[in-house]
């Protein structure tokens, strides 16, 4: 049995997606009134810039939530798929449109094929939490042109470590910075740089460009932003 496998794992990948339908709302209106610092900071438009420098004309955003990143893009004239596994996102993305949006998470992918088809690249924004990468990396690939990108921004190890051990493991995310809206805590997956990158290479992909987007006022990391390819065993799992 992998650890992944074992009721404590299979607790926290349920309390993870339970948050976000539970959080819907807070959520949106954190995002959509722009209160998360490190997004005013800088992470938001590191992502857009990195799938926009990508060239792609044809984009999924995997684990997209309320939709911003797939209406930014979209109005940059991209033809844009936002896919989320929360109902409750994917109904506020549509409120405003902007771009197509449904409900899949990245076990759907494979159904979803033929409705989907593939893409000159996928962004995935903050949106890959479980502690498998592997299954989720691959189902991406197989919905990515030979020639396509993935564009993943995460939060820094450096600075999401904190004061707990450099290891990977489990942490909790209360949102107590974005208001008091917010009635479940998350559990999320906290990995190394250098578990990040095995997972890439262990699920067929070529790490092409690694970038560390930095606040200005306080000069410390805001993210981990990665592009990678698929190298050619990779194209044909």
């Amino acid at each position: 049995m992998n650890d992944r496998d074992t009721p404590a794992a299979a607790d926290h990948e349920s309390r993870l997606a339970r948050s976000w339908r539970t959080n819907a709302s807070a959520w949106t209106r954190a995002v959509r009134e722009q209160r998360i610092a490190s997004r005013r900071a800088g992470t938001d438009a590191a992502v857009l810039d990195a799938v926009l420098a990508t060239g792609a004309r044809r984009v999924l955003d995997a684990g997209c939530g309320e939709g911003w990143l797939a209406r930014a893009l979209a109005a940059k004239g991209l033809d844009v798929v936002g896919v989320d596994a929360s109902a409750e996102l994917i109904a506020a993305a549509n409120e405003l449109g902007g771009a197509r949006f449904a409900v899949a998470g990245y076990a759907d992918l494979d159904d979803r094929h033929a409705q989907l088809g593939r893409f000159d690249a996928i962004a995935c924004n903050f949106a890959l939490l479980g502690e498998d990468l592997q299954e989720p990396l691959r189902a991406l690939g197989r919905r990515l042109e030979p020639e396509g990108r993935l564009v993943v921004q995460t939060v820094h190890p450096w600075t999401a470590c904190g004061d707990a051990p450099y290891v990977d493991g489990w942490r909790v995310e209360t949102f107590a910075g974005f208001g008091d809206q917010f009635r479940e805590p998350m559990p999320w997956y906290f990995r190394t740089l250098a578990s990040w990158l095995a997972a890439f290479a262990a699920s067929g992909y070529a790490v092409e460009r690694v970038a560390e987007p930095v606040d200005a006022a306080s000069g410390r990391p805001l993210s981990l932003l990665l592009q990678a390819a698929l190298q050619s065993e990779g194209r044909r799992r």
